[in-house]
């Protein structure tokens, strides 16, 4: 069976990603960064995902990025935008995070001698993010290639983006068709411990127009009710 590394964030994207990789028979190696972010209960997600369709094993990752700041995701000083979706980079990119979490997958991927890496990129319905783009996932596979000893060796590694040209509503579709279930999932910005999302931030609000657009109905735990 192939062996890959699978970014699980916790969120819908990821657990799609994760749902797409097993059902194109690959043995499953899924990876969380724990980096100070400001919505930890998406680990405790990305745990239950993992169990929940049978990851061969889940490591999460403890690396402080609050050290660093820069973005309302690892700065309680930052605001998290609540005003909706807007042109340019938000406050909620995180400095070279994506860049970190390949890294860190690729470390492991070497390790297990997996050449394979799956990465919940989107470019469609994405909040602006530099490192989400086709660009980027093809430079780091590049990367990846020139950087380890399993590559230099004749192994080369392979970065997939499979829902990185997806909506949200896509998204949502093709994950319910393979099983996915996104109760199990967070994506909110600032979710409760136990994992309650806020309906306002931008992520929820992708996430709602998401299953919006596909005709599903919405299984989020929201705490804050809707109004008309």
């Amino acid at each position: 069976m192939k062996r890959a590394v699978i970014l699980l964030s916790g969120g819908m994207d990821s657990a799609t990603v994760l749902a797409i990789a097993r059902n194109d028979g690959y043995e499953c190696h899924a990876l969380s960064l724990d980096y100070g972010q400001r919505h930890r209960a998406e680990l405790a997600a990305a745990t239950r995902i993992a169990q929940s369709m049978g990851a061969i094993a889940h490591r999460i990752v403890r690396l402080d990025l609050t050290v660093f700041g820069g973005s309302a995701l690892t700065d309680p000083r930052i605001a998290l935008p609540v005003e909706g979706i807007k042109d340019g980079i938000p406050i909620t990119y995180v400095p070279a995070r994506n860049t970190i979490m390949l890294s860190l997958a690729l470390a492991w991927a070497e390790v297990l001698a997996a050449r394979h890496i799956f990465f919940g990129a989107n470019a469609v319905d994405y909040s602006g993010y530099p490192d989400c783009r086709p660009e980027y996932v093809s430079a780091f596979e590049s990367l990846a290639n020139l950087a380890t000893k399993a590559a230099v060796e004749g192994n080369s590694i392979t970065v997939h983006a499979p829902i990185i040209a997806l909506s949200k509503a896509d998204i949502v579709r093709r994950g319910m068709a393979l099983g996915v279930d996104y109760a199990l999932t967070i994506s909110c910005y600032q979710a409760t411990d136990d994992g309650r999302a806020c309906r306002q931030c931008d992520s929820c609000r992708l996430r709602r127009a998401g299953f919006k657009s596909a005709g599903v109905d919405d299984p989020t735990r929201y705490r804050v009710a809707e109004v008309d």
